[in-house]
C-alpha cells in the first residue's frame, strides 16, 4: 500500500513534520513576495538586506532555497548596476577626451586627426550636441549679463561724471565770484546783506568778497582753503547737521554734499571751537584728501588752514591730527564733536590734553585758554563710525 504524497512545487518530503515546516515556509514566502516586485533591483536589495539581518527565519529547504535565490538575484542586479556605472564612466571619459583633444584644434594638426561627429556612435553624437548646446546657452547668458552690467555701469559712470563736472563748474563759478568780490575796495559792502540768523546784537557787515556768493545762498557762513590742495570750498550752516550731507550749494540733492559748520557754532557771538564737517569722497572732493595729514611730512607741507567766516578772515595753524569715532550716548569716551565751548579754563585744558593724547604726532603747537580753535572732521574707514580729525589754532 502506497503512503501519502507530501510534495510542494515538485519537491517531495519524507515526513509529515518536514512537509508542515515546508508549508509554513511557503506561506511566509508568499506573504513576503506579495507586496514586492522581484524584477525591481531596489525591492530585491531591500529584501536581501532584511534576510541578511535575520528578519525572517525559515525551517525547511523551501525557505533556504528562497534565501539562496534572493541572494543570486541581488548579485545579478549589483553586476548590472556596476556594468552601467562602468559604461557611464567610459562615456564621460570618452566625452572628456573628445573635448580636450578637439575643443581647440591646432592649425598644425593633420586633417586625419581632426574631429568629426561621424567618428562617434549615435549616443555619443547626441551627448556631444547636448553638451555643446548647453555650453552655448551658458555663453549667451554670460554675454547678455555682461552686456547689461556694462550698459548699467557705463550709464552710472556717465551720470556720476556729468554730476561731478557740473559740481566742479559750480565751485569754479563760486571761486570766481569770491575773487571778484576780493578785488572790490574795502568797505564797499552795501550793509544790507545780513546773516541768515540774528539776535539782539548788531550783525556785522559781510566781507565784500563773499557778498555775491551769500546773495546766491544765505546759508553761506564762510570759506575754507588749504593751499596746494583741492580743499577750496564754501562752508554752509543750517539748523541741523544732516541737510548738507546730501545737498550741494544750490540746495540740490548731491551725494558729495557740502562742507558745513556744526549748527551749534556761532560766528557772531564766537565760540572756543568751530567744527567743520565734510565727506571723505573717494574722488578726493570735499574732505577726501584730509587723511593725508596722517603723514607728518604732509602736515609740514600744509601747516596752515585758511578759514574765513563771511564777516572775518582767519588763518589757523594745525595742532593735532587724530583718529576717533562717533560713540553712543552711553559710552564714556572723549567725544571731540561735543567740544564747542569750554565752561572753564580747566575744561578747556582737559579737551586739549585729550586731543594731544590721541594725536598721531607732535606738531609742537599747543593752545591756552582763550585761543580759538578750528576742527575739521571727516569719515575714516579703518573702523565702523570712524572719524579722521584735524584740529588747528587761530593765528592772531
Amino acid at each position: 500500500m502506497t503512503g501519502p504524497e507530501w510534495t510542494i512545487e515538485g519537491r517531495r518530503f519524507r515526513t509529515a513534520e518536514e512537509y508542515q515546516a515546508a508549508l509554513r515556509d511557503k506561506a511566509l514566502i508568499d506573504s513576503i513576495t506579495e507586496n514586492i516586485n522581484l524584477n525591481s533591483a531596489k525591492d530585491v536589495e531591500n529584501l536581501y538586506t532584511e534576510l541578511k539581518n535575520g528578519k525572517y527565519s525559515f525551517e525547511s529547504i523551501v525557505g533556504r532555497q528562497f534565501d539562496d535565490n534572493i541572494y543570486e538575484l541581488h548579485k545579478k542586479f549589483e553586476a548590472q548596476k556596476e556594468q552601467k556605472a562602468q559604461a557611464e564612466r567610459l562615456r564621460k571619459e570618452k566625452l572628456k577626451n573628445v573635448f580636450s583633444r578637439h575643443g581647440k584644434p591646432k592649425k598644425t594638426r593633420a586633417a586625419a586627426e581632426r574631429f568629426s561627429l561621424e567618428d562617434c556612435d549615435e549616443d555619443m553624437q547626441r551627448e556631444i550636441l547636448r553638451v555643446l548646446k548647453r555650453k552655448e546657452q551658458k555663453r549667451k547668458i554670460i554675454i547678455a549679463v555682461c552686456a547689461v552690467l556694462c550698459v548699467a555701469g557705463f550709464g552710472y559712470f556717465t551720470i556720476y561724471y556729468q554730476a561731478s563736472a557740473k559740481s566742479a563748474r559750480e565751485f569754479e563759478e563760486l571761486v570766481a565770484l569770491k575773487k571778484a568780490g576780493a578785488a572790490k575796495a574795502a568797505g564797499t559792502s552795501s550793509g544790507e546783506v545780513k546773516i541768515h540768523y540774528t539776535d539782539d546784537s548788531d550783525t556785522p557787515d559781510i566781507l565784500a568778497e563773499y557778498e555775491a556768493i551769500y546773495n546766491k545762498n544765505k546759508r553761506l557762513i564762510g570759506w575754507i582753503k588749504i593751499d596746494d590742495t583741492v580743499i577750496d570750498y564754501p562752508v554752509m550752516q543750517t539748523v541741523n547737521n544732516e541737510y548738507y550731507l546730501n545737498h550741494n550749494f544750490n540746495q540740490e540733492e548731491d551725494n558729495n554734499g557740502c562742507i558745513f559748520m556744526d549748527y551749534q557754532c556761532d560766528v557772531i557771538k564766537g565760540c572756543d571751537n568751530i567744527i567743520l564737517y565734510g565727506h571723505h569722497m573717494k574722488s578726493g572732493k570735499m574732505f577726501g584728501t584730509l587723511n593725508k595729514y596722517s603723514q607728518k611730512e604732509y602736515y609740514e607741507e600744509h601747516p596752515v588752514i585758511q578759514f574765513d567766516t563771511i564777516y572775518e578772515k582767519g588763518e589757523y595753524q594745525v595742532m593735532f591730527v587724530f583718529r576717533s569715532k562717533v560713540y553712543s550716548e552711553e559710552d564714556v569716551n572723549f567725544k571731540y564733536y561735543q567740544f564747542i565751548n569750554a565752561g572753564s579754563e580747566k575744561e578747556f585744558n582737559s579737551y586739549i590734553n585729550e586731543m594731544a593724547a590721541l594725536s598721531l604726532y607732535d606738531t609742537g603747537v599747543t593752545a591756552a585758554y582763550g585761543d580759538k580753535l578750528l576742527t575739521l572732521s571727516t569719515c575714516d574707514y579703518q573702523e565702523s563710525e570712524g572719524r579722521f580729525v584735524v584740529v588747528a589754532k587761530r593765528i592772531e
